[in-house]
């Protein structure tokens, strides 16, 4: 327990440099940004058509796809370049406490600060929703409008059948959820063993590892090499085997009737890709060569 208590201490004074730090009010006040322009189309559609959205669809709607998570997992960046935090107190709790217990408070505020961000991007989706919206766990006409018919491809919102089918916006909700968590934390333990092996090297790794996303998108890649709609579906697969951008989009997955990855399969997949990088850098802070600039003033 006494080591425990120690963890939690050191994930604490990260988030109390929250108050006077302009990178962290700056992710946020982006993250509200980027909730407002990707959710504005579906408000601005219920809007006009005098129709009314399920409190969750403006969140399920705007990342559930893989651009829109590539966007928001882009803002981490901003919260953990700089890791680990190497303030005016990690002196005194390095004399008090070994490297590795100090690692695992990173690691610990690392995951709390990514749940609490994403928490923040779908309390966020809600509040925008407004007076517009209701919670019973059903879909909306505005959504149903949306996925079987191609206004919602005309206003570039990615309503999917599938979706509407076999899920409800709460399930739906929580597994989109867990999927950009997944990813997110994956991506901070990246930037986390960069900086530890590098120097710096984690915001390039991050960026890498987007880009990497990216690029692995079946649609993007179909694109450049003219690809007929049978390799499309191949590449399709393929992409969403490889492609952790594509295990984080909630639509990428098997609901029974093709041969990508299944929901429980991309938990793992996240979970122990943080699991062996988390692991990397607790191997990694034994030689870890600390300098404390923040200690000047």
């Amino acid at each position: 327990m006494y080591r425990i208590r120690q963890i939690w201490l050191v994930a604490m004074a990260n988030f109390r440099r929250w108050r006077k730090n302009p990178q962290i009010w700056l992710a946020f006040a982006l993250g509200f940004i980027v909730c407002f322009l990707l959710s504005d189309k579906v408000l601005v559609f219920a809007k006009e058509h005098d129709t009314i959205v399920q409190i969750l669809e403006p969140f399920i709607w705007t990342f559930g796809d893989a651009t829109s998570i590539l966007v928001i997992s882009l803002l981490l960046l901003l919260l953990f370049a700089d890791m680990p935090n190497l303030g005016n107190e990690v002196p005194l709790f390095l004399v008090r406490i070994n490297r590795k217990v100090w690692l695992l408070g990173q690691i610990l505020y690392l995951v709390l600060a990514t749940m609490g961000f994403m928490c923040f991007i779908l309390l966020s989706t809600c509040v925008l929703a407004g007076a517009r919206a209701y919670t019973a766990n059903l879909w909306s006409d505005t959504a149903a409008i949306l996925g079987y018919s191609s206004i919602g491809e005309k206003i570039a919102v990615p309503a999917f059948v599938k979706v509407l089918e076999l899920s409800f916006p709460y399930t739906c909700m929580i597994h989109i959820f867990g999927l950009m968590a997944g990813y997110s934390v994956l991506m901070a333990s990246l930037i986390l063993y960069l900086n530890l092996w590098k120097g710096n090297g984690g915001m390039v790794g991050g960026i890498i590892f987007s880009g990497f996303g990216f690029l692995m998108n079946p649609e993007f890649i179909a694109k450049i090499l003219h690809l007929s709609q049978e390799q499309r579906k191949t590449a399709n697969i393929i992409f969403g085997w490889i492609s952790p951008l594509n295990h984080a989009t909630y639509y990428m997955h098997n609901f029974g009737y093709d041969n990508l990855p299944k929901l429980w399969v991309s938990y793992v997949f996240f979970a122990l890709g943080s699991l062996f990088l988390f692991g990397l850098s607790i191997w990694k802070i034994r030689n870890y060569s600390f300098d404390f600039t923040g200690t000047q003033k």
